[in-house]
């Protein structure tokens, strides 16, 4: 059976991003997504957002870039693969999961006028981030460095 594990979400960060490095020195990135889901309340007819929260990740130059220009509120455009996480907890012994986020791309989706790079609407910035630590340059695409499994910490 084939199967394909992509997914786009837009949304602000819940927190600061939280910057670590695994024993490889591999720089790692958590944040969480706010995520907003719109419908229209059938009785009243008023719309209505319900927020989701969405844990992600990001390793290597993503991780750093995404650590430097972001900050808790700001509007972040990913890409990226569901992953499957379980452990046990440490204080009940119950087996514990959740689906994280981990981010292949991202792009800037809002205007800063701090002279950082930054994206806009219409086609005028925004575009896909690559790897590289130039970010005054417009990017090409991606560029992937290889990551080991025993770098990720799940």
């Amino acid at each position: 059976m084939a199967s394909y594990n992509r997914v786009i979400l837009m949304g602000n960060l819940t927190r600061d991003p939280e910057l670590r490095h695994l024993p490889s020195n591999m720089p790692v990135v958590d944040l969480g997504l706010a995520v907003n889901d719109r419908y229209q309340d059938k009785q009243s007819g008023e719309w209505v957002d319900r927020p989701n929260f969405i844990d992600c990740t990001a390793f290597g130059k993503s991780a750093e870039s995404i650590s430097r220009f972001f900050s808790k509120g700001r509007p972040i455009l990913i890409e990226g693969k569901l992953r499957f996480e379980q452990w046990d907890d440490r204080q009940s012994g119950q087996k514990r999961s959740k689906i994280k986020v981990v981010i292949d791309q991202w792009s800037f989706c809002d205007s800063k006028s701090d002279g950082g790079p930054s994206g806009g609407g219409g086609g005028g910035g925004g575009s896909r981030r690559n790897e590289s630590a130039d970010y005054s340059a417009a990017p090409s695409g991606p560029a992937h460095e290889p990551i080991e499994e025993d770098d990720i910490p799940f």
